[in-house]
């Protein structure tokens, strides 16, 4: 069987084609040096040459001078089925099998205000787990998608050590296929609720330093010195 991309070669010239096809036909161990094919077609030695060069340009042939048993040196020619190929060609590697599409982490929760230093500690602590279970190796890729997770978490007031255990304890014996999986599943599904709202205390009284009253002479509490207020609308007497 002869392949179209040999008998319908665009760049290959007709006695070339021929020439291919003829050696494929024949078995292995058969001669097809230039004198052999010229006693074999009416073409003479120079147009065979041309036409063997043509089909080594195009990988259908390929030439090696090999050392024989008896020392003579000697040019062994390999017919090529295909292009660039042959029995003693180096064997290309076997395909590789498509690499099946790497499914999306699960989503994590977000902070409400997600500040740099708040990220920073989540991502720290991500970074932290594996000295706790080694198979926690986490990328960098894999870190950043969980930090926002982390972030919430301490954001609603959760300890570093409430998260760690949280994300560490109860996990599987077995090797861990996608541990960031595992990690943002629980970042989700055992996200704390909101710290409950505590209303800001009101702030200190002020308690001013005690002044003396520039009119009475009584001692008062102002930020000031000056008069007091009995002083101020005229009444000693209430200072």
């Amino acid at each position: 069987m002869v392949g179209n991309h040999l008998a319908q070669h665009p760049e290959l010239s007709g006695l070339a084609i021929g020439l291919g096809v003829h050696i494929q036909s024949l078995p292995a161990g058969s001669r097809v040096d230039i004198r052999t094919l010229t006693a074999r077609f009416p073409e003479g030695a120079v147009r065979i040459a041309a036409a063997l060069r043509e089909l080594e340009a195009h990988g259908y042939l390929r030439r090696e001078r090999k050392r024989g048993s008896d020392g003579r040196i000697v040019t062994r020619t390999v017919s090529c089925n295909q292009p660039g190929g042959g029995e003693d060609a180096p064997s290309a590697p076997p395909p590789r099998k498509k690499k099946a599409a790497s499914r999306a982490l699960p989503p994590v929760p977000r902070p409400a205000q997600p500040s740099p230093a708040l990220v920073q500690r989540a991502t720290d602590l991500l970074a932290d787990l594996r000295r706790h279970d080694s198979r926690l190796l986490l990328s960098a890729q894999d870190t950043a998608h969980l930090a926002p997770g982390v972030a919430a978490w301490l954001e609603r007031d959760a300890t570093p050590a409430a998260v760690r255990h949280a994300l560490t304890t109860g996990l599987p014996d077995e090797p861990l296929c996608r541990p960031a999986a595992l990690l943002a599943h629980r970042l989700a599904a055992q996200l704390p609720p909101p710290p409950p709202f505590r209303a800001p205390a009101p702030p200190p009284a002020v308690r001013h330093l005690l002044q003396n009253c520039e009119g009475c002479d009584r001692a008062f509490r102002a930020p000031a010195p000056g008069l007091c207020r009995g002083c101020r609308f005229g009444h000693p007497g209430a200072a």
